[in-house]
C-alpha cells in the first residue's frame, strides 16, 4: 500500500497558476484510473483533471474557488498494489502516508465545502487532458457502484443545468464512463414524468419570496467579473449611436432565404451585420486593432478575427471566427452557428475563445432600444446590435412604416478618435442600407 500524490499539471500556455472550480470526487471515495477528480479554470478555459491511478481519496488539499499554482499537491490517493506513478503524481512513503491519513480534520472540512460549492460552479468552455492509453482489461480497476446520496460524477455544465432545474443529480443514473452524468441522463430526468426528485424537496420557481441564496463568485463567473472590471477600469469607454433602415436588408434576406435556404442554409441578420462590419473594417484598420496599454503599442490587423459575444447556461464567452474577412454570407451563417454552438455545448477549446480583434454583440429580440456594450479588453472596439422595431418614418412626402434598428458601439477613446468611430458606424450604415452592396463589394 502506499499514498499517491497528484499535482497540479502544467497546462500549457505559460499558464502559471489556475483555479479549482469543482470537485467530483471527495474523502473515501474510489477512484477509477482515468476518472476525472476536478475541474480547474485558466483566463481561457476549463480543464479536467484525470485520475492517474486507481485507489481511495485519503485527503483533499485544495477547496473550490481556491487559486493554486501549478505543481501544487492537489489530491492524496491511497493506491493498492504496486501502481506506478503516473504525469504529475508522486508515490509518498509508507511513514509520510500515514501521518497523510491521520489529518482527518483537514479532509473532512474540504469534503464538507466540495458538495456546496460544485452546485454553484459555472463552467462553459471544457478542454479535456488526454488521458493515457487504456491499460488492458485484466489490469483496468472497475470502479464500484455509486450508491445514492454520494457525489455523483458530472460536468460543472450539467451540474449547473441540475441545479437549474432543481434536481438532485444523486439519483440520476450516470450511463456515461464511470457513472458519469451526461446530457442525455439529465435530459431523461428532466421530460415529465421523470424520476429524479428535486435537491431541495420543492419546486425551486415557487421558493418563499423571503428566502436567500449565497452563490460563491468562482470559475467563469468569476473570470467574467474580472475581465469586465479590467476592462472598465482601464479603457476609457466612449459609446456612439446610429439608427439603421434595415427594411430593404430585411426583404433582402427573406428573398435569399425562400431561394437558397433549403440547399445553402437560411440567413440570420448577423452575417449580414458581420458582411458590413469587415467591409467598413477595410477603410478603417484603426478599429481592427488591440492595444497593450502596458507596453504602450497599438497593433492593426490585416485580418478580421471576429468575437462572438455568446451567451451560454454558465455566462458569457466571446467564441473567434477566424478570418471573417474571407468568408461570404452562408460560410459567415455556417461559422457563427458553428462557433455559438461550441460555447453553449461546452465543446470550444481553449484557442477559440482568444485572439479576437473586434467583437460583435448581439442580444436580438431582447435588445432594447440602446445598449453601451463593454470593450472586449485588449480590443479596442465593440460594435452591438439593438432590436428591430417598425414604425413610421417619413420618406420623401410620404409617411411610410420602415424597420428600423439601433448599431450601439463604444470604442476605446485613447486609440479610436470620435470621427473616426462615427465614420466606421456610417459606412456600416451605408451597406446595410443598401445590402445589395454587401454582395459585390
Amino acid at each position: 500500500m502506499s499514498i499517491q500524490t497528484i499535482k497540479m499539471p502544467d497546462i500549457g500556455e505559460g499558464i502559471a497558476e489556475v483555479e479549482l472550480v469543482a470537485w467530483h470526487v471527495k474523502v473515501g471515495d474510489v477512484v477509477a484510473e482515468d476518472q476525472i477528480l476536478a475541474d480547474v479554470m485558466t483566463d481561457k478555459a476549463t480543464v479536467e483533471i484525470p485520475s492517474s491511478v486507481a485507489g481511495t481519496v485519503v485527503s483533499l488539499n485544495v477547496t473550490a474557488g481556491q487559486v493554486v499554482a501549478v505543481g501544487t499537491e492537489i489530491i492524496h490517493i491511497e493506491v493498492l498494489g504496486s501502481a506506478q506513478a503516473g504525469v504529475g503524481a508522486t508515490v509518498v512513503p509508507a511513514p509520510a502516508a500515514a501521518a497523510i491519513s491521520a489529518a482527518p480534520a483537514v479532509a473532512a472540512a474540504v469534503a464538507a465545502a466540495a458538495p456546496a460549492a460544485t452546485v454553484s460552479t459555472a463552467s462553459a468552455a471544457v478542454a479535456e487532458v488526454p488521458a493515457p492509453e487504456a491499460a488492458p482489461a485484466a489490469t483496468k480497476a472497475v470502479p464500484p457502484a455509486r450508491p445514492v446520496g454520494d457525489l455523483p460524477i458530472a460536468s460543472p455544465a450539467i451540474r449547473r443545468q441540475a441545479w437549474e432545474l432543481g434536481i438532485d443529480l444523486a439519483t440520476v443514473t450516470g450511463t456515461g464512463t464511470a457513472g458519469r452524468i451526461t446530457q442525455e441522463d439529465l435530459d431523461a430526468c428532466a421530460k415529465p414524468g421523470g424520476h429524479a426528485r428535486t435537491s431541495a424537496g420543492f419546486d425551486p420557481r415557487y421558493a418563499q419570496r423571503d428566502a436567500e441564496e449565497v452563490i460563491p463568485v468562482i470559475g467563469l463567473r468569476r473570470k467574467i467579473a474580472q475581465k469586465m472590471q479590467d476592462a472598465k477600469r482601464r479603457i476609457p469607454h466612449f459609446t456612439y449611436v446610429e439608427e439603421i433602415d434595415v427594411t430593404e436588408l430585411e426583404d433582402l434576406r427573406a428573398r435569399l432565404n425562400a431561394q437558397y435556404g433549403a440547399t445553402r442554409g437560411r440567413l440570420t441578420l448577423l452575417p449580414f451585420l458581420i458582411r458590413a462590419m469587415v467591409l467598413a473594417l477595410r477603410d478603417h484598420p484603426e478599429v481592427n486593432a488591440r492595444y497593450d496599454d502596458d507596453a504602450g503599442v497599438v497593433t492593426r490587423y490585416g485580418a478580421v478575427h471576429l468575437g462572438m459575444a455568446t451567451q451560454t447556461t454558465n455566462g458569457l464567452m466571446v467564441p473567434v471566427i477566424r478570418h471573417a474577412e474571407t468568408l461570404d454570407l452562408w460560410a459567415t451563417a455556417s461559422a457563427v452557428l458553428r462557433a455559438s454552438e461550441a460555447a453553449r455545448s461546452g465543446k470550444a477549446a481553449r484557442e477559440d475563445l482568444s485572439g479576437s480583434t473586434i467583437t460583435l454583440t448581439s442580444l436580438g429580440a431582447l435588445g432594447g432600444i440602446v445598449s453601451t456594450p463593454v470593450i472586449n479588453h485588449p480590443e479596442v472596439g465593440i460594435v452591438g446590435t439593438n432590436r428591430i422595431v417598425e414604425r413610421p418614418m417619413i420618406k420623401g412626402s410620404l409617411v411610410v412604416a420602415r424597420k428600423m434598428m439601433n448599431l450601439s458601439s463604444s470604442f476605446d477613446h485613447r486609440v479610436v478618435d470620435g470621427m473616426y468611430a462615427a465614420q466606421f458606424i456610417q459606412k456600416m450604415r451605408g451597406y446595410l442600407e443598401c445590402p445589395g452592396t454587401l454582395l459585390v463589394a
